[in-house]
């Protein structure tokens, strides 16, 4: 059986959360007869790479240096297989701005946005120009880091004097923020596997919205797989899904995160290609409702990565 390191920690916001995938990962392949050492990014982990005779090792990271093709890079390097999309794809993704602006160029649906730096803000005079947003895109808004995951720095403004606070808060997790026109609607999450898209999640908080206590507080939020939609609206969910798959060049694993409006159409927020794997996240949750357990799907993936081997991009 293929030696793995699974990789999580880091020192993004996400860094429990990670960890907690990392350890229900290590267990699984563990379990299944894998010999498995758990990293952490720190100032060792290219000694432990370079001399731990691996055959893969498992993304198991959230935020900044797992997800933007920073750790995709050294492993290409390295010439260590991983699971996950390659450096280039990573990237793509991980900026909502620039992955909605090639979904837009594929013609994929996502809501429109206008994205303001703190640059802007700080050195344009900018603000004084935050009112043109809600003329062009109306209320209410949704304002949000153009980098981070989890839903961090997440905020819905419901009328034109809260923009400009929501969005200095937002500047606290990245200094370009993302104002996009809120769509109402039914949460929708569909993972793909290696072009396989899984049954769709719908997702149903019970305090009316997803943000990080939501997704991994046991109970906060009450799960759908597959989701409660009807066959063609199942459909265009998947098919947008692996389009946006497509467009940034992904490979074994993604997660896209949509909302399907009252007139059933998807609209693509963001594109997960570091998906969690806790007790409350999603993809394993879609996995099951494919029949597959969490073994299985964690087997699977690495598997993958050692048959594809490096990108070296």
């Amino acid at each position: 059986m293929p030696t793995v390191a699974v990789l999580a920690g880091g020192l993004s916001l996400e860094r429990d959360v990670s960890l907690r995938s990392g350890r229900r990962v290590a267990g699984a392949l563990a379990d299944n007869g894998h010999t498995v050492a758990r990293l952490d990014l720190d100032e060792n982990l290219v000694t432990s790479l370079a001399q731990g005779g691996f055959d893969a090792a498992f993304l198991c990271l959230h935020g900044k240096a797992g997800e933007d093709g920073t750790i995709q890079g050294l492993l290409e390097l390295l010439g260590i297989p991983y699971t996950g999309p390659d450096p280039t794809a990573s990237a793509l993704a991980w900026d909502k701005a620039v992955a909605k602006g090639m979904w837009r160029r594929a013609g994929l649906p996502t809501p429109e946005w206008i994205a303001v730096s703190s640059a802007a803000i700080r050195d344009m005079g900018a603000a004084r120009a935050l009112d043109r947003i809600v003329d062009r895109l109306g209320l209410p808004l949704v304002v949000k880091p153009s980098q981070g995951g989890a839903s961090m720095g997440v905020r819905i403004v419901n009328a034109a004097e809260d923009l400009g606070g929501a969005v200095v808060a937002a500047f606290s997790y990245h200094d370009v923020v993302l104002v996009e026109r809120f769509v109402a609607g039914t949460e929708i999450a569909v993972s793909i596997i290696d072009e396989r898209a899984l049954p769709a999640v719908e997702i149903v908080p019970k305090d009316g919205a997803y943000d990080f206590a939501a997704r991994y507080t046991h109970g906060a939020t009450e799960f759908f797989a597959p989701a409660r939609l009807d066959d063609i609206v199942t459909q265009r969910c998947r098919d947008v899904a692996l389009e946006a798959y497509r467009s940034a060049g992904c490979r074994h694993v993604t997660r896209a995160d949509l909302i399907v409006d009252a007139q059933g159409d998807p609209w693509l927020l963001e594109l997960d290609t570091c998906p969690g794997m806790t007790e409350t996240s999603l993809l394993p949750m879609a996995a099951r409702a494919e029949g597959w357990d969490f073994t299985e799907l964690c087997d699977r993936l690495v598997r993958r990565a050692i048959e594809d081997g490096p990108v070296r991009t």
